[in-house]
């Protein structure tokens, strides 16, 4: 039988364990401040209490449909840490979950973030939740509250993890489900600035372990620092999709995350369709291609790995089209003409 241990004559305090309540007091004041400036009219709690209220407009819907997603930046966080750069990690947590309830016709209206690590760096959190206020700020998204959790030995030094929550609204009777797509629908492409946050598991052994770079190696192909161009932030297409969707300009969207068109079309498909989708038909970014040579990575799971330069497809009606190109070329985003709607089962189809 083991000796009973005799007790230290020290007190021993929760700061001693490596949780500093007061430290992450003085963090949470700063993010308070930060998600005020991205309070909108339906919030009716302040950052802090046990849960966020948010009260919606029962004036501007009919029969209002709430939408929620929730999602993480992945490994993209590794080139964060490696470069000390945490102010854009959280516009890209933002807009990652913003494309993803847009594609169903849902406007944001608030937010919800988790970020969780070993030790608590009031600056590094700062910065994260600062890149989150302000992608909030710019989506019309109310950052209403979150976790911040500190947890001594669970999380190597210096690194954390980030996940964020979000909810929208939309008309019943305007959501985008797919349903209404037709055989002659035509997709349209709107382009990516990068990987997003997705496939940078594949990318960073790629550059990294077989090329050998550094984040700040310079590469001629890609005309950039390798951690430079790894780390642009996820582009939100909310500004450009609330006009088409009040246009009805589209009958489906699809956001290009992980698993690329090949994954993720589909998901957006009614019955008796499939897609065709015409390689070359849109500029495809120099680091995919350049991600391609390094790993002689074969085409098919290069298109389901990654974005390939198209971060955002649509389905337009051919009665709808000029519409759509009208509405594109004022707000100045750039559309590429990538494929159509056929005869089929759900699938895609490179040609």
């Amino acid at each position: 039988m083991a000796k009973a241990p005799t007790p230290t004559t020290d007190p021993i305090t929760y700061a001693d364990a490596g949780v500093d309540i007061d430290r992450a007091h003085r963090t949470k004041q700063r993010i308070k401040y930060l998600a005020h400036k991205t309070f909108t009219r339906g919030v009716l709690s302040e950052i802090g209490g046990f849960g966020g209220l948010f009260a919606l407009d029962q004036t501007k819907y009919r029969d209002p449909v709430l939408v929620s997603s929730v999602d993480g930046v992945g490994t993209k966080l590794k080139i964060a840490f490696e470069m000390g750069l945490h102010s854009t990690v959280g516009g890209d947590l933002v807009n990652h979950c913003v494309n993803d309830i847009a594609v169903q016709g849902a406007a944001p209206m608030f937010f919800m973030d988790y970020l969780a690590t070993g030790r608590l760096d009031p600056s590094v959190a700062e910065q994260v939740v600062e890149g989150i206020a302000v992608a909030c700020k710019q989506n019309g998204c109310a950052l209403i509250g979150g976790e911040t959790a500190e947890m001594p030995g669970f999380y190597p030094e210096g690194e954390y993890d980030l996940a964020g929550f979000i909810v929208g609204v939309v008309e019943r009777d305007r959501i985008i489900t797919g349903k209404d797509v037709q055989i002659g629908d035509v997709i349209l492409g709107l382009p990516s600035n990068g990987l997003h946050t997705n496939g940078y598991s594949l990318a960073r052994k790629l550059l990294f372990e077989v090329a050998q770079y550094s984040a700040e190696t310079y590469v001629n192909e890609i005309k950039n620092k390798v951690g430079n161009e790894l780390m642009r932030t996820h582009k939100t297409y909310w500004p450009v999709l609330k006009k088409l969707i009040a246009g009805e300009c589209v009958t489906a969207l699809a956001h290009i995350t992980g698993g690329g068109i090949t994954e993720n079309l589909p998901r957006v498909l009614p019955r008796g369709t499939a897609a065709i989708v015409q390689l070359g038909s849109w500029p495809v970014l120099p680091l995919f291609e350049h991600l391609q040579q390094l790993g002689n990575v074969p085409q098919e799971e290069m298109l389901r790995t990654f974005n390939m330069g198209l971060g955002m497809l649509l389905v337009v009606p051919s009665a709808k089209f000029k519409k759509a190109q009208t509405v594109l070329e004022r707000a100045g985003e750039k559309a590429y003409t990538v494929g159509r709607i056929v005869k089929g089962e759900r699938k895609v189809t490179y040609s």
